[in-house]
């Protein structure tokens, strides 16, 4: 693989990972819910599911799951079923709006309840499969490319988009005190559950 042709594919990953999706809001559901420790731990969750899914369409098993017409549905269902999950946990959280208790309840929270939810959200998440196998072949030449250069494609998305949720995260940090507020709170939790089941919907409405 040449250079230009990896600087064309990092301009199109940088676009796909700016763009707000369902890893975007379970990285602020869960920062807002559990601080700095929580974000971080679900970032790590998601980056661990695009790294099992990139490495699934890299070595070829991607076909295999998309082209197996039960255990992609399975997948799909699996998906939107824990998306509107998440999407009313924080709708609830919204409708309560009890944070103090809600704050040292979070704090007790496993660190693996916060992980689960980032890696379950993104290898659930069919799209990002289909998102793999139709862009690498487009920067993959089958007589001069290998598996190696599918592996680094793969793994830029994964890199890329882990480093985006975490400035994303450490953003949520830095305004914490502003993110306090339990209006500010409840605004938030209500667009971030709202936008998780919407993608959920969305992902069920898909033939």
């Amino acid at each position: 693989m040449t250079w230009g042709a990896y600087s064309s594919y990092l301009v199109f990953v940088v676009l796909v990972v700016l763009a707000p999706g369902p890893d975007t809001m379970v990285t602020l559901k869960n920062a807002l819910a559990g601080g700095a420790r929580g974000g971080l731990l679900a970032v790590c969750g998601i980056t661990m599911g695009n790294l099992t899914q990139g490495t699934a369409v890299a070595l070829g098993l991607g076909t295999l799951i998309v082209h197996s017409q039960p255990v992609f549905t399975t997948l799909r269902w699996a998906g939107v079923v824990y998306l509107c999950y998440l999407g009313v946990q924080a709708l609830r959280s919204a409708w309560r709006g009890d944070y103090g208790t809600a704050s040292a309840a979070g704090s007790r929270s496993s660190g693996f309840r916060r992980w689960r939810e980032g890696f379950f959200s993104n290898v659930t998440n069919p799209k990002v499969l289909a998102l793999y196998l139709s862009v690498l072949p487009q920067f993959l030449d089958p007589v001069s490319t290998g598996t190696l250069d599918a592996l680094l494609l793969a793994y830029t998305v994964s890199v890329l988009g882990g480093l985006w949720l975490l400035l994303l995260m450490f953003f949520v940090h830095r305004v914490r005190t502003w993110l306090r507020r339990t209006r500010v709170r409840r605004s938030l939790d209500a667009v971030t559950g709202t936008a998780l089941i919407g993608f959920g919907t969305a992902l069920a409405a898909e033939s």
